[in-house]
């Protein structure tokens, strides 16, 4: 089966049971019933349709693939017409979660309107449900929201400001940063946000926003009183070549699978083991009959 073929003529066929499509307002609905949101980011075509597949309830197509894709030391470098890309190719492989595009660096920071603009392209060009932007840009999440744009919000660490940061680090740590934190969330919310997620800041913050806000929060790094979680999927699978953060948690070893399994593949071919005659083609038995041996060269020679 081609990559590109689901199974059956629905989306539906493979269990019987029809797939209720995540939203926006569905997020709000599983945290007012205490439902736990499962998130993830995703990148491309394969690795989002195995986690819709698994029953992931939002995917977003974070500006963490200019690190973990791109190879960047970053997120600043990667551009809008990368994750325009990258959007699309995940949009074609759910059909299930809500697919969320992350607004880079430098495509919502100067005026309202070209923030609007920029967040229009993901919507309308690469099929995005819903877009996620950093800081407490009250206005831009409101013009958004009056754009008929669902917008989820980023507090916390916000790698996009690692620079005014001064590097990846624990926000909300002081009395005054959480009082801060928590007016900021309040007032995205108010502004429309539809969740926001809530990163490297103490557990103690995030489950006192979590427990004023109607909209839901989606943590990474901010414990475990969140009403959802989300972690970078090279993370989760060991596909980094880094050290992992304390938050992280490595649910298997991809990259030592993938890496043993390319040396065995190499050392097949180095021993003539790969391909078999079994995995070769071979000539119809009666065209057979009228050619010779194949030389090595590959070239027919005629009895």
């Amino acid at each position: 089966m081609s990559v590109t073929n689901f199974p059956g003529s629905s989306s539906a066929a493979s269990t019987g049971i029809p797939i209720t499509k995540v939203t926006v307002p569905a997020l709000a609905e599983m945290k007012r019933q205490g439902k736990p949101i499962s998130a993830l980011t995703a990148y491309d075509y394969s690795s989002s349709r195995l986690a819709d597949e698994a029953g992931i309830d939002l995917l977003l197509v974070g500006d963490s693939l200019a690190m973990v894709v791109l190879g960047h030391d970053n997120t600043l470098a990667v551009t809008v017409d990368e994750m325009l890309h990258h959007t699309r190719a995940v949009r074609r492989a759910v059909r299930r979660a809500l697919v969320v595009a992350d607004m880079p660096f430098g495509s919502y920071h100067g005026t309202v309107a070209d923030g609007v603009a920029n967040a229009v392209r993901f919507v309308k060009e690469a099929g995005a449900e819903a877009v996620k932007i950093e800081g407490p840009r009250v206005e831009l999440v409101r013009a958004l929201t009056e754009a008929e744009i669902p917008v989820v919000g980023h507090l916390g660490l916000t790698p996009q400001s690692l620079h005014r940061m001064g590097g990846y680090r624990v926000q909300a740590r002081t009395a005054d940063g959480a009082m801060r934190l928590k007016a900021d969330a309040l007032a995205l919310a108010e502004a429309g946000a539809g969740a926001l997620v809530l990163e490297g800041v103490p557990r103690e913050v995030a489950a006192e926003i979590t427990a004023e806000l109607a909209i839901p929060t989606i943590g990474i790094g901010a414990g475990p009183d969140c009403d959802g979680q989300i972690l970078v999927f090279h993370d989760l699978l060991n596909l980094t070549f880094a050290p992992a953060a304390k938050f992280v948690r490595r649910y298997a070893d991809a990259g030592s699978l993938i890496r043993s399994a390319i040396e065995h593949y190499r050392e097949d071919v180095e021993h003539r083991a790969f391909p078999s005659d079994e995995e070769s083609y071979h000539l119809p038995e009666a065209a057979r009959a009228t050619i010779g041996a194949v030389p090595k060269t590959g070239v027919l020679r005629k009895a």
